[in-house]
């Protein structure tokens, strides 16, 4: 006991020193954690050597890592995925792991006779990393983009894919099928149990200790255990028995408290779990970093393929069907959670498992720089692209006669530069107040959401990247009278308003130019680059909510709620 507590203290030591490290020089930190494991375990300094330690320390990370990643997984928006997640990520999925099969399978690693070393290649292969993901597209503002919206999709499926491939994942060895539909049945049953009690139960029993928040812990901690214990019991295993837990508690009114204060134990114990796992990864030979190379790059490669294909055939776009293809190159922390269960279970050689931890090593430094870049990369890939024959949204957009269907023609009286909220709550007002307006107005954007719809609604739209000076060219924006830059920089990609006003005013020096600025400091440049008028958000945004608290004070905040309902229910924008 006294030996593992001195471990855990090494680990968490190291983790936070390497974790500096990581920070200020922004790189992913599970590959920090990996790092410090790997220098304080047995290939290295060989301060903690005991496998009993090292056991236990990965296991509790294990269940705990599992169990968030349920918490995280929202069935109800699976269920509302659209058909272009659906198809995007079943096309990754199903694409990856078959190229896996014969990659691996013809270099030689086993697929049978109680070895599965090509088959847990490919399913790691297949997955991306949540991790490393969601912080970039944080940190550059993309959630929320449709490339992310993507993105973030294809993980969910890509979770619940490796989800099923746990729950086959004990019978591997006695591929049978009434052994696989036991299996099955088994999670089935789990599944079932833990549902309802998580429906029916647990949510009772939360609200009685609501105000309690170490009750709460320690139920959601109660819930995990009892949970994993049972598919121990059934079987199964318990990181499976975790995940089911965190699953279950996802769709409980409580989720997002319980979320909330298990997210501290659960930095804890994942920062365990992968010190842990950098203990067991030695100093690699030439075959094992050969390998990991070649793992490495059949992910990205392999990822572009099965990703851009069927967003492409759906007619994404190039940029829309190239972002998500890059944003998810990378080997997921969950891929180590498969690896390690093979390794485990002697599914899956050592050397094997080695490699699949360098490769994801690899990826996470190279995923995160290509990431940050992926708009520059996306600009420089299309040109190549549209040169082998790839059409774009864009082909077909000439300079014909005004008014044109289908996106053609040159730009109109006015046009609105980028589409996002507040272009889709401009375009909603118009329809309100003067819809002949709409006859006048051509839309410049890049999202074929916007596009196809803009188009099924009769609006003049041309599909191009206003970031790009040829766009604007081509789209024939000198003609112009009025030019309404309405996405403010945080949200612009490779421009920002001032840059935009120049080239705007270079193309047009008589046409009137609306510009948007983030910050106060910002009109002043705006009106030096050229803009007519400088619209700022944040001023008609305090004028509203004085309105409201003026309408408080006077006891008319119902009055004013309804007369805000009554012009919501009239609208019918493009971004919801």
């Amino acid at each position: 006991m006294h030996e593992l507590i001195r471990d855990i203290t090494l680990c968490i030591l190291f983790a936070w020193m390497l974790g500096l490290a990581a920070h200020f020089s922004r790189q992913p930190l599970i590959l920090a954690y990996l790092i410090a494991g790997f220098c304080i375990g047995p290939f290295g300094a060989g301060w903690v050597k005991s496998q009993e330690s090292i056991s236990v320390i990965s296991e509790l990370g294990l269940i705990f890592m599992l169990f968030m990643i349920g918490l995280e997984i929202d069935l109800k928006k699976i269920v509302r995925a659209g058909k272009v997640i659906l198809f995007a990520a079943g096309g990754q999925l199903i694409g990856g792991c078959l190229l896996g099969i014969l990659l691996f399978a013809g270099l030689g690693l086993s697929l049978g006779g109680g070895h599965f070393d090509a088959l847990y290649l490919c399913i790691a292969c297949a997955l991306s990393s949540t991790v490393i993901i969601v912080k970039v597209l944080y940190e550059k503002r993309e959630l929320d983009t449709l490339p992310g919206r993507i993105t973030l999709g294809v993980l969910v499926l890509q979770d619940i894919f490796a989800i099923l491939f746990l729950a086959v994942q004990p019978s591997l060895a006695n591929l049978q099928v009434g052994v696989i539909l036991l299996s099955i049945g088994r999670v089935a049953v789990l599944v079932a149990a833990a549902l309802l009690v998580s429906r029916y139960v647990l949510p009772r029993l939360f609200h009685q200790i609501a105000r309690r928040p170490e009750l709460i812990l320690l139920g959601a901690l109660a819930w995990c255990f009892l949970v994993a214990e049972t598919a121990e019991q059934l079987s199964l295993s318990r990181e499976m028995g975790a995940l089911i837990a965190g699953v279950s508690l996802s769709t409980f009114p409580y989720a997002l408290d319980v979320t909330a204060k298990v997210t501290t134990l659960r930095d804890f114990f994942i920062t365990l779990f992968f010190v842990a796992l950098g203990m067991t990864i030695p100093v690699p030979g030439l075959s094992v970093i050969g390998l990991a190379l070649m793992i490495a790059a059949f992910t990205v490669v392999s990822r572009l393929v099965t990703t851009f294909t069927p967003l492409y055939l759906m007619k994404q776009g190039l940029r829309a069907s190239l972002l998500p293809a890059i944003n998810l190159a990378q080997i997921s922390e969950f891929s180590l959670v498969v690896i390690q269960t093979g390794v485990a279970d002697n599914h899956i050689a050592a050397e094997t498992a080695n490699a699949a931890s360098f490769a994801f090593v690899v990826l996470a430094v190279l995923s995160t720089f290509v990431m940050t870049r992926s708009d520059e990369i996306t600009r420089w890939a299309i040109g190549p692209l549209k040169r082998i024959g790839l059409r774009d949204l864009d082909h077909g957009n000439g300079h014909t006669e005004e008014g044109h269907e289908g996106g053609h023609g040159e730009a109109r009286r006015i046009v609105i530069l980028g589409f996002f909220r507040a272009a889709s709550a401009l375009l909603a007002e118009i329809e309100r107040q003067a819809p002949v307006l709409l006859e006048q107005i051509t839309v410049v954007d890049f999202n074929p959401n916007v596009y196809q719809t803009l188009l099924s609604r009769g609006l003049h739209v041309i599909y191009g990247d206003i970031s790009n000076v040829d766009t604007l060219l081509h789209a024939g924006i000198g003609k112009s009278e009025m030019i309404i830059l309405s996405v403010p920089d945080a949200l612009l990609k490779g421009a920002s308003n001032e840059k935009l006003v120049r080239h705007v005013r270079t193309l047009n020096p008589n046409a009137l130019i609306v510009a948007t600025a983030d910050l106060l400091s910002d009109v002043g440049e705006l009106y030096a680059a050229g803009a007519s008028y400088v619209t700022v958000t944040r001023l008609s945004d305090a004028h509203e909510l004085f309105t409201v608290i003026e309408a408080a004070q006077a006891g008319l905040l119902a009055d004013k709620r309804a007369e805000i309902d009554q012009r919501l229910s009239e609208r019918c924008e493009v971004l919801p």
